[in-house]
């Protein structure tokens, strides 16, 4: 065996919210060299994936292989057998109905050490998010998990229909959607009464999420008429009756919703988390890069001569995260920050930048030039120096109103931004077909950078096609100054507003 021989790890991925996976999942993800992800695993878990890992897709889709099951055992064993560890991503938990005995064999037999990390199965989590417990103390004390992949009219079934027809016990089909027809006439063959109440529920877990509810008698044709396609589970038994009542997931506000996110990415976790919390479908499609600037020789300058300035005012979260890169770079600390004065232009600046250990004294709730005006209002800046440090291409409301103060501001470059194209062709082909409900902006240069992705002969139409959410009346100034007219200009200028004003906006659509 080879020496330096690694180790594979059978990873249960869960069910689709990328939220249910395990901690210990996480970790090992992190660690990984090499991540193998299954169409069911939701590609949304590749964020815990390390910068320099090996990212391989061998998802396998109604009969389209990427990889074959036995190719995909020949994988592992030869990226284990190299030295690497290796986080095998398989949906749900990888010894239900996943396969991971086979490939745990094999990995065994070729000496390649192997730990299997369960997950939360489809079986379980799908029926609890639509609101049908698995397990009642008036209705079922025992639970069947069964493969609906198995043909049910093959000659030598290893299903026994007629004890699942005699059993209390609540049926759980997985992988049986195209076999359905097939499914329910063995049960009723087999003698289950044919008002046994029965629901399929479609990607559940996740903000697509479709459930169809019936009885053993009527599901085919509800089915049928839905247009539902796998993968869904199968749920029958009288534990379905209780989902009018205890349904919960699809009544949440935003469920459903596909909502465009043009953050940058390494700042979208905080949008994109409330808004799936409440049920919508985020699609994260940066418009710009944070990037360091070109050049940031004034602003090493100023941390040289920091001694200099009385007051040190951040406007983002950016600015406080590249300031202190610089100072940590010339190997200071927060020690030679002692004798200043600081403001943040918003809470979530404010929030940044006591993460070093440091409270804000005063705190603009906008850049707006009233809001600087009435933050400094008992303050006297005149003769003082003010340290600036912000995004290359910023606004001077901030810089004049201090300066009108009676304050030496100096103005420095932490941070650039540019335009991310990454996405482009997605984001064309998303709000061309009609696909989306809202595009959020959160900067104007979110919102600059967006119109210049767009094909400029039919930006107008295509933008249209969906509801525009702003940060705020600045970030909403620039969206109307680019032809884009905000349906939603949030009162409270943070991710948190932005959130309860869409909240609020589709609640008003409802009503409606």
């Amino acid at each position: 065996m080879n020496k330096k021989t690694g180790k594979v790890y059978l990873i249960g991925a869960g069910p689709g919210d990328p939220g249910l996976l395990t901690i210990k999942a996480m970790e090992c993800m992190k660690k990984a060299d090499v991540v193998v992800y299954d169409y069911l695993a939701s590609p949304a878990l590749l964020k815990y994936a390390g910068e320099n890992a090996e990212i391989i897709y061998v998802g396998k889709r109604g009969g389209d292989h990427t990889l074959t099951q036995d190719k995909i055992n020949a994988l592992l064993a030869d990226k284990g057998a190299k030295g690497l560890m290796v986080a095998r991503l398989k949906g749900g938990d990888p010894f239900i109905f996943g396969r991971g005995g086979e490939e745990a064999a094999f990995l065994i037999d070729r000496k390649i050490p192997f730990e299997i990390i369960s997950g939360v199965t489809s079986a379980i989590a799908a029926p609890a998010y639509a609101g049908i417990p698995l397990t009642h103390r008036q209705h079922a004390s025992s639970v069947c998990l069964i493969t609906g992949h198995e043909d049910p009219l093959k000659h030598e079934t290893s299903i026994h229909w007629k004890a699942l027809a005699e059993t209390r016990s609540t049926l759980v089909f997985l992988m049986g959607v195209k076999n359905l027809p097939q499914i329910t006439k063995k049960l009723l063959q087999s003698g289950k009464a044919s008002d046994t109440p029965v629901a399929l529920v479609r990607w559940g877990t996740t903000s697509k999420q479709e459930t169809i509810s019936g009885t053993l008698d009527d599901i085919v044709e509800k089915v049928k008429a839905s247009g539902l396609k796998p993968p869904a589970v199968i749920v029958v038994g009288s534990v379905v009756s209780l989902r009018d009542k205890m349904k919960w997931f699809e009544k949440s506000p935003l469920f459903g919703k596909k909502i465009i996110v043009t953050r940058a990415r390494a700042q979208a976790s905080d949008l994109v988390a409330r808004l799936s919390d409440k049920g919508a479908a985020c699609i994260e499609i940066p418009t710009i890069k944070i990037v360091s600037p070109s050049d940031n020789g004034d602003l090493v300058n100023c941390v040289e001569k920091i001694n200099a300035f009385d007051w040190l005012v951040f406007t983002s979260v950016n600015g406080v995260k590249f300031f202190f890169e610089t100072l940590f770079s010339m190997k200071k600390d927060v020690r030679v920050l002692g004798h200043l004065k600081f403001a943040c232009i918003g809470p979530a600046t404010k929030k940044q930048l006591k993460k070093f250990g440091i409270i804000c004294d005063i705190m603009p709730e906008t850049y707006r030039a009233e809001a600087v005006a009435q933050a400094f209002s008992n303050i006297t800046l005149k003769h003082k120096k003010v340290l600036l440090p912000r995004a290359k291409k910023a606004r001077a409301v901030l810089p004049d109103e201090l300066r009108k103060m009676g304050a030496d501001v100096s103005e420095v470059i932490a941070y650039e931004t540019e335009i991310d194209d990454e996405n482009k062709q997605q984001l064309d082909a998303l709000l061309g077909e009609k696909q989306i409900d809202m595009v959020t902006f959160t900067s104007s240069s979110t919102v600059s950078n967006f119109k210049r992705l767009l094909p400029q002969d039919k930006f107008q139409q295509i933008i249209s096609n969906a509801c525009i959410a702003c940060i705020g009346p600045i970030t909403a100034e620039t969206a109307l100054s680019q032809g884009i007219k905000p349906d939603i200009t949030a009162s409270e200028y943070t991710i948190p507003g932005l959130v309860n004003s869409i909240t609020h906006y589709f609640k008003g659509l409802q009503r409606s």
